[in-house]
């Protein structure tokens, strides 16, 4: 593969058939969509990843870092990155890692027993690819910085960014395979790879190129599998007389579709709820509705109505089109497509009961290092939200495996919190902790066998909004975490060393590196704050990275056309904003109805956003080298997505004080002769 790369053609990018522009709008668009691309893909496969998902992202800022420092040391064509690629895809399809156990249930943190590669062989192969696979787009961007003004050519690269955004979006609505995001990369590695379309020697990009298309062509085919905003969702029927469907995401075996009344039979948990609400309901909420089995079970025992809130569309379509007792065909149920603290905060409706029915998504958001799907629906808050929605004499209940005695005590101890007295606690089975909580509005509207003994010495605080991380037992950062970051950052070192030269490159553009570190902990604030306020799903999440892109691009305009204040009076207004957004609490703005909120949410979040890429216009547009010092800005993003860890102790509205931190510490190495820059 070396040999490949250095015997290849030499050609400047004043050669390419496509004009600077459109070459460079493509080329990041192309970069950006990948980057997504390689984050869902990676994590459907490997299921480390669905719990590390800004592993992959890691890399990726690594490698467009390295792409841009890369500029004007080389005439070559990145002709690695197709094959790079494509050596990844072959490897991950030839030894993907999927979950080997036997029973049901939740799965958190590291409590999975695997079938594949142990994570010490494939992370690094993943974070290395991922980073070699992404610096041949970025230095394909870089080399189109020279040819325009700076400003004009971040203004084109953003435009490509929020291209690439809008089709992988519009591509996870339409739930495109993979084979699509295959062929979207072949023919983008043809465009921006081959200077002149005739020129002889294409096969290096076509080769490589075709056979990515190729091999997720055969994986999108495979029978009986789906690819949902969220999950690689597969499904299969069990070798039982009763039709019954296990269904897997991302490789875990993750709920089964089967009838009623066998359910009920089979695990008592699910009749709980019912038993231990003093009155029978009658109209019942379900998060986390699946496939529809708690649906069917909810029907079967009385209610009149139920609302079934599910976050993932295609086990939605799966429940109605595999269910045997059909339970969203009935009329008495209304189906909900959202997040379900979403669902909570922005209806009015009341119910006789609330059940959060195995709500676990078994993944990350993209873009927050340790926010799960289901994160903010576990919190204090959640639950005071669930007992607002209950109607007199009503009751909420919850189930689940649990797998540890002090996540049961400390869910009990929530529930205990948001409702000002000790809920029924029913652990049905040790192994696993297979357990029931429920309480009534009152103590009257519940029906113990026997009252909860209280959570026992050492039982963790009800987690709140701030820090939703239900499964983290102590306030600390896991060891994992520590040391799988420290490595990341060794090889970072050594990688810039090797691929830019000596660190004196990126000298003068230090303040520049900490304004990345800075704008992803933002950026990590904005998607956290958002998910909270308007929920965890896709769309919100691909609304809220186009937002900050447009916030960043407005900024560009701004200082493009106008004349904007010296930077030091700049760096006072981001200051001004982060004090802003530190003072108004998400319960106030919970509090507002949803189109006030949101004007409110876009105000607080990205006026900080909006000023911090005034600054960095400022200071890009009257930098020497334009690639190294974006460069270094892209490496301390990367930095940046490291430090997001520190979250789990200090919470993410203390993400703001550490930007804040970052932001003074920019301003003090600003070269002198541009704190007044105009």
């Amino acid at each position: 593969m070396t040999t490949q790369v250095q015997a290849a053609p030499q050609e400047s990018a004043s050669e390419h058939w496509l004009a600077v522009r459109p070459r460079l709008v493509l080329a990041s668009a192309f970069m950006l969509f990948l980057e997504l691309a390689l984050i869902r893909w990676t994590g459907s496969n490997i299921v480390h990843l669905s719990y590390f998902t800004n592993f992959v992202l890691l890399g990726s800022f690594l490698g467009i870092g390295l792409g841009f420092l890369r500029v004007g040391r080389t005439k070559r064509q990145p002709y690695y990155s197709p094959v790079v690629l494509a050596v990844l895809v072959s490897v991950v399809l030839a030894f993907p890692v999927t979950v080997n156990r036997d029973t049901e249930g939740v799965l958190y943190w590291t409590s999975l027993s695997m079938e594949g590669p142990p994570a010490w062989v494939t992370l690094p192969i993943v974070f290395v690819a991922a980073a070699l696979a992404l610096m041949g787009p970025a230095e394909l961007v870089g080399r189109c910085f020279p040819e325009l003004p700076r400003l004009e050519a971040y203004r084109y690269d953003l435009i490509g960014s929020l291209t690439g955004i809008g089709v992988f979006t519009g591509l996870s609505f339409l739930s495109a395979p993979p084979v699509v995001w295959g062929t979207i990369a072949a023919v983008c590695f043809l465009l921006l790879l081959t200077p002149k379309p005739w020129v002889p020697y294409w096969g290096l990009v076509a080769l490589p190129a075709m056979l990515v298309a190729g091999l997720l062509a055969a994986e999108s085919v495979t029978a009986g599998a789906l690819w949902s905003p969220y999950y690689k969702v597969t499904y299969k029927r069990m070798p039982y007389q009763m039709p019954v469907y296990d269904i897997s995401v991302n490789g875990i075996p993750h709920q089964q579709a089967m009838p009623a009344e066998t359910r009920l039979q089979i695990e008592r948990q699910y009749a709980l709820p019912y038993e231990r609400a003093a009155a029978p309901p009658r109209e019942v909420l379900i998060v986390g509705a699946g496939s529809g089995t708690d649906v069917a079970i909810a029907l079967s025992k009385g209610a009149t109505s139920v609302d079934a809130v599910e976050i993932d569309p295609k086990l939605r379509q799966l429940g109605g089109e595999l269910h045997p007792d059909k339970p969203y065909s009935d009329p008495r149920v209304t189906t909900h497509i959202t997040d379900g603290r979403a669902f909570l905060e922005q209806t009015d409706r009341r119910f006789d009961l609330i059940l959060f029915a195995l709500p676990d998504s078994l993944t990350l958001v993209p873009g927050a290092s340790s926010l799960r799907l289901e994160s903010y629906l576990f919190t204090e808050e959640a639950i005071k939200a669930a007992r607002e929605r209950l109607k007199p004499g009503g009751a909420f209940s919850m189930y689940n495996y649990y797998r540890e005695s002090w996540l049961v005590d400390r869910l009990a101890s929530t529930v205990q919190s948001a409702f000002g007295h000790k809920p029924c606690v029913d652990v049905v089975s040790t192994a696993g902790h297979q357990a029931v909580i429920t309480s009534g509005v009152t103590p009257q509207a519940q029906r113990c066998a026997t009252e909860w003994a209280g959570a026992a010495a050492g039982t963790p605080a009800p987690a709140p909004d701030d820090r939703p991380f239900l499964y983290l037992k102590d306030r600390t950062i896991p060891a994992i975490y520590l040391i799988t970051l420290g490595l990341i950052l060794l090889v970072s070192l050594l990688a810039v060393r090797v691929v830019a030269g000596p660190y004196r490159r990126m000298r003068p553009y230090a303040d520049l590196f900490l304004l990345g570190v800075g704008f992803l902990l933002l950026e990590t604030k904005s998607v956290t704050g958002f998910a909270l306020l308007f929920g965890t799903t896709w769309v919100v999440n691909a609304v809220v990275f186009a937002g900050v892109l447009v916030a960043v691009l407005a900024a560009v305009e701004v200082t493009r056309r106008f004349r904007t204040p010296p930077l030091r009076v700049m760096y006072g207004v981001l200051l001004a904003g982060l004090v802003l957004a530190w003072l108004v609490p998400n319960a106030w703005l919970l509090s507002l109805p949803t189109p006030l909120r949101a004007v409110a949410a876009v105000t607080v979040a990205f006026l900080p956003i909006f000023a911090a890429n005034v600054v960095f216009a400022k200071r890009f547009a009257d930098s020497a080298d334009a690639t190294t010092s974006f460069g270094a800005n892209l490496l301390g993003a990367m930095v940046g997505g490291c430090m997001e860890y520190v979250a789990l102790v200090i919470g993410y509205q203390s993400l703001l004080i550490v930007a804040g931190l970052i932001y003074l510490g920019a301003f003090v190495l600003l070269p002198r002769k541009n704190a007044a820059l105009v």
